[in-house]
């Protein structure tokens, strides 16, 4: 039996769409892959941001919008609302189009960490200057993590669980380069120990579900991701450096699932699928991997989120990723 969700040659979508007909991103989804998912539609405002989004799902904390940007509350008001709303909308357009469907299915759901480094405290600091802060977030987040996976999971029972944990400002927190507030100074740097424990804390509540880490920025943490518990990495294969090659390796040979980025985001002229592979398995090739593995371990996804695009390019962009997913299952020693 395949100890991934997901059948081979596999391509998927990183989250977010474009527009604001939640139905039409859901059909999509699940008509241009082989693993769907829940898309994000941020286009629509306030609460269906990744931020927002997943601020909804806290338990026992809030949060609202200031004029800086989302700030924790003492209670919810509107832009928790509208959060909640969005999200809710989405469910159940999912339930109605996946209501008879068997298979892998991926939701995505920001991390600590980035939540972290983009909602401000009550006094107006960022959340990522108290490490007591982010610890009360972790343990929220799990416990709502948690519940919105047995939520889908209620409402599409044949589903195989994914879940994403968004954390594109991880390598950021771990270089001390977040900036403050004010913007004028910088955060310091977390301790990898401590980074690893914050997410191992929101991996361990996810049950049954597989839990993946997604980060589109360059210097991907890949071993602080991989012993906080994550069983895949989902990244931009462009910005892969050599010297990620080593814990690249050892997390594939330990099993860890790789999401690889290898079509643009926002529109451009898309390459023929042998070229959209190529990154693949050319990195495969170079660590010494049985091909045979590549199409079951390697996801394609575009680089990143789909919401700067137009409609027709979000579509055109899954299903080139659809077609070069199997070149990894029928040619995957060539380029």
């Amino acid at each position: 039996m395949n100890e991934y969700p997901w059948d081979e040659a596999a391509a998927t979508g990183v989250g977010s769409h474009p527009g604001e007909d939640h139905m039409e991103a859901i059909r999509m989804a699940f008509g241009e892959t082989s693993l769907p998912y829940l898309p994000e539609l941020p286009g629509r405002g306030v609460g269906a941001d990744m931020i927002g989004r997943s601020a909804s799902l806290l338990v026992d904390l809030h949060a609202e919008v200031h004029p800086s940007g989302w700030r924790f509350a003492d209670r919810p008001g509107r832009d928790a609302k509208r959060a909640a709303d969005h999200l809710r909308r989405d469910l159940d357009g999912l339930e109605e189009i996946a209501h008879e469907y068997q298979g892998p299915l991926k939701v995505q759901v920001c991390g600590p960490w980035t939540l972290a480094a983009s909602i401000e405290l009550r006094y107006g600091h960022k959340a990522l200057v108290d490490a007591g802060a982010v610890r009360d977030i972790a343990e929220s987040l799990a416990e709502g993590v948690a519940a919105h996976l047995a939520d889908v999971a209620r409402r599409v029972p044949g589903a195989r669980l994914v879940v994403q944990l968004d954390e594109p400002e991880l390598p950021r927190v771990l270089a001390g380069s977040v900036p403050t507030a004010s913007g004028f100074g910088r955060i310091p740097a977390v301790e990898p120990m401590i980074v690893r424990e914050r997410l191992e804390t929101v991996i361990s509540a996810c049950g049954e579900a597989f839990p993946i880490v997604h980060c589109c920025a360059a210097g991907v943490p890949f071993e602080v991701i991989r012993t906080a518990g994550a069983r895949g990495i989902s990244c931009d294969a462009s910005l892969l450096r050599r010297q990620d090659e080593d814990p690249i390796g050892e997390a594939i040979e330990k099993g860890v699932a790789f999401f690889l980025g290898v079509v643009p985001g926002t529109d451009s002229r898309l390459p023929d699928i042998g070229v959209v592979a190529r990154p693949a398995v050319e990195l495969w090739r170079r660590l010494g991997f049985p091909p045979a593995r590549l199409a079951t371990q390697v996801v394609l996804t575009p680089v990143c989120g789909l919401a700067g695009a137009s409609p027709a390019y979000a579509k055109d962009a899954l299903a080139t990723c659809r077609k070069a997913a199997r070149v990894l299952r029928e040619d995957p020693g060539e380029e």
